[in-house]
């Protein structure tokens, strides 16, 4: 975690700023300045219209009786890539497109689930109908006591 944060706050924006200084130098302090708005500009279009197509999708998948799961990590990653946005420099802007865009969007959100199931940090539930018969009832968030060894080999309780 230590090692993410460093990356984070330290190395992103020497990078970021190490862009900005060639892309200045190349192009002209004035022409950088007026592409990183532009690039802004069309970033939050972008983010406006895929934020609204993805809860068009939610709000559909909901009607169906399904759940949304796809589209709640596509709402995710648009919300990620709106924060990109957020920060100037052109890796982060970058980035976001990646994000913004659907068919790069699905490329990254099918590793990124995977890793989150894997470390245990999500669920993930195919086929699940709100109208079925199946209802779950929690009592507590905290997980159930697990049982002794003793009491799964069958022997008896002391």
């Amino acid at each position: 975690m230590a090692l993410l944060l460093f990356l984070v706050f330290v190395v992103a924006p020497l990078a970021e700023l190490a862009v900005l200084i060639q892309v200045g130098a190349a192009i002209g302090v004035l022409n950088t300045i007026g592409l990183l708005v532009l690039v802004s500009l069309v970033g939050a279009w972008l983010a406006k219209r895929e934020g609204l197509g993805v809860l068009r999708r939610i709000q559909a998948t909901i009607a169906r009786g399904e759940l949304p799961s796809r589209e709640v990590a596509d709402g995710a990653l648009i919300l990620l890539a709106g924060a990109l946005m957020i920060a100037p420099g052109f890796i982060s802007d970058a980035l976001a497109v990646v994000l913004l865009l659907p068919p790069t969007r699905a490329l990254v959100r099918a590793p990124l689930v995977r890793w989150a199931v894997g470390r245990g940090r999500v669920t993930v539930v195919r086929g699940a109908r709100w109208g079925g018969a199946e209802v779950w009832d929690v009592e507590s968030w905290e997980e159930p006591a697990r049982p002794s060894l003793r009491h799964e080999l069958g022997e008896a309780h002391d």
